[in-house]
């Protein structure tokens, strides 16, 4: 199962602060909109989401389909298989992606303990 680039996504009160506190420990700016209170921060190969506002708490993130710096991977697991199979091993799926459709998709499971993961092929 190819889960694809990892990154924790975290839901943050002030994005400004949020982003000066991680820059103060060497993460720099990837993509993203601060205007649109969400930002994309790395530091080597460690990847930090941070969202103001977007969601209730922090997930943990896969994207199939890119590798660590969104370059589009030759082949990867489509999250509509990545869900398919989740389902065959009784995971449970909070939010669905549409299995007649093709590309961009999400899903959604939580993890034993209540923590969101979250499942988003951009490609």
């Amino acid at each position: 199962m190819k889960l694809g680039a990892f990154s924790i996504s975290l839901n943050v009160k002030d994005i400004q602060a949020s982003k000066t506190f991680y820059e103060n420990l060497g993460f720099q700016v990837f993509g993203g909109d601060i205007s649109q209170n969400w930002l994309i921060l790395k530091n080597g190969s460690c990847t930090i989401g941070l969202f103001q506002g977007m969601f209730d708490k922090n997930m943990l993130t896969f994207n199939p389909g890119w590798d660590e710096n969104t370059n589009k991977l030759d082949s990867f697991t489509d999250i509509r298989d990545l869900q398919r199979e989740l389902k065959t091993k009784f995971v449970e799926i909070q939010t669905e992606a549409d299995e007649e459709t093709s590309g961009p998709a999400f899903f959604i499971v939580v993890d034993p303990d209540g923590n969101p993961i979250l499942f988003d092929q951009h490609v």
